[in-house]
């Protein structure tokens, strides 16, 4: 039988379902399967066991169950879990996009983040959002990034895409492309890379980081010819995070960056907007990578794909980027403990009182 204290150690996570009408049942369910993870984590989704029973059943998956609970401090260290967000019959239309789908996929993430808040767990991983059908009264946000950056009064954060060989976050986000030039400014690539340079620091273990800035015209910008913004917006952030103490590099021409493998040299990249950064990105790990929404003062990761609509309810879907984004939480909670009490330790020796950083 676990002890106390051996409970204490283990990281909570906490599962949003997402979409009901994808696959984020199949990529759920086919990655908790795995008996090894539980004894690593406490496993809760929030969701619904009969939507979960549907799922299993139209998989033909026999040999795994959910252990219900009301509460998430109710939950089995050992088995995975299930809060029902909601108890009445529930229509699935596999493949599709419907209002309810949308509907239950906001009650989880509320569920959930209201948790994060109460200590119930240590970390969310997010199932992938139908971005249109959720848009409600109250979720009027681009994606994830931004519902948690408000949820939890974050001004400065960063989506970080990540995979074996990158960590590229993109200074515009869920910006339109013909916003981009307009919405750049050197305050804001600044903020990003100390929010990315901090990251790196608190939530990967890298005790000095190396990043890359992308410049924003082709050839960035072929000294001026093509374009000003490197001159005039972008260098002049590199050189202020650089007379910070912060190792910034570039502008470097995005294409030659990526096609060198120039980008194996940093521990860090930032993109001036979204493709920039997620085009390389997707083409290196599209069904490995992880979606982590840095600078918030709590963690969560996501599988970096969506609703695969076409996939649903055909057992080919692939977990690896759902299993990958699991484990990542869990480094980074680990990674903050670490952190924090070593900074606590260096200012409590310099005759300073420690901050109380939440992990």
């Amino acid at each position: 039988m676990e002890q106390e204290g051996e409970k204490e150690k283990r990281v909570r996570i906490g599962i949003t379902h997402g979409d009901m009408n994808g696959i984020s049942y199949e990529i759920i369910i086919k990655t908790l399967q795995d008996q090894r993870l539980m004894e690593l984590y406490t496993m809760v989704v929030y969701g619904s066991s009969k939507v979960a029973s549907y799922h299993r059943k139209a998989l033909n998956i026999n040999d795994f169950n959910f252990n219900v609970v009301k509460k998430a401090d109710q939950a089995h260290p050992r088995r995975p879990n299930i809060v029902n967000i909601h108890d009445e019959e529930i229509k699935i239309d596999l493949g599709k996009s419907t209002s309810v789908a949308g509907e239950l996929a906001l009650l989880s993430l509320d569920a959930a983040c209201d948790d994060l808040l109460k200590n119930n767990i240590d970390v969310v991983v997010t199932g992938p959002i139908n971005k249109k059908n959720i848009q409600s009264s109250g979720f009027a946000f681009p994606g994830h990034t931004e519902y948690f950056a408000q949820k939890f009064t974050t001004e400065n954060y960063l989506m970080l895409m990540i995979n074996n060989v990158l960590r590229i976050g993109m200074v515009t986000g869920h910006v339109p492309l013909s916003k981009v030039k307009d919405t750049l400014t050197s305050e804001l690539i600044l903020q990003k890379i100390k929010v990315l340079n901090q990251s790196l620091m608190r939530d990967f273990g890298i005790v000095k980081p190396r990043i890359a800035v992308l410049a924003l015209n082709p050839h960035a910008s072929d000294d001026g010819l093509i374009g000003n913004e490197e001159q005039t917006i972008i260098q002049p952030a590199i050189e202020k995070a650089y007379a910070q103490n912060i190792l910034a590099f570039g502008p470097y021409p995005a294409d030659g960056f990526f096609g060198a493998a120039s980008f194996k040299n940093f521990d860090g990249i930032l993109a001036m907007y979204h493709d920039q950064g997620m085009i390389p990105f997707k083409l290196m790990s599209f069904d490995e990578g992880v979606n982590f929404t840095a600078g918030l003062p709590v963690i969560r990761t996501s599988p970096a794909h969506g609703t695969a609509y076409d996939l649903a309810g055909k057992n080919i879907a692939s977990p690896e980027a759902f299993r990958n984004a699991l484990y990542l939480a869990g480094d980074i909670f680990q990674h903050r403990v670490e952190y924090d009490e070593l900074h606590a330790n260096q200012l409590r020796s310099a005759g300073a009182q420690p901050e109380n950083n939440r992990s």
